[in-house]
């Protein structure tokens, strides 16, 4: 058996490009995502209401075209800052992404709670009822 993972026991030493390659092959992506969330903020902003909420996917746009850009840096040259840098703009994308998913919840939970009781009110008062 002899994967990479063979010798737990031993400490391995990996240089930092070694430990940025697996998320430094993804950069591309990353960019191309934080990209698409920018033009779907500015296209949002086009609308009266969506201009309220535009600057959202800009911001995650923003903050994973950034993050990408810090971690070439460090893949490049090394730096162990750079690398700081790109997590934690990773962090606040995803932290931002996890407080949507809840608010999008919540608010499921509210829409169907609201015609839940509008369609029970209705069926009380017969006003779904053939005469």
């Amino acid at each position: 058996m002899s994967d990479q993972y063979a010798s737990l026991g031993k400490a391995p030493s990996y240089s930092l490009q070694d430990l940025i390659q697996p998320l430094a092959s993804g950069k591309g992506w990353m960019k191309f995502v934080g990209i698409m969330f920018i033009v779907q903020g500015v296209v949002t902003a086009l609308t009266i209401v969506g201009i309220l909420i535009a600057w959202l996917p800009i911001w995650t746009g923003v903050l994973l075209v950034q993050a990408a850009g810090a971690l070439e840096n460090a893949q490049l040259s090394g730096d162990a800052f750079a690398l700081k840098e790109s997590f934690a703009k990773l962090r606040t994308y995803f932290v931002i992404q996890g407080v949507l998913y809840l608010v999008g919840i919540a608010m499921m939970v509210l829409y169907f709670m609201f015609f839940g009781a509008m369609f029970a009110t209705l069926m009380k008062n017969g006003a779904l009822m053939h005469h």
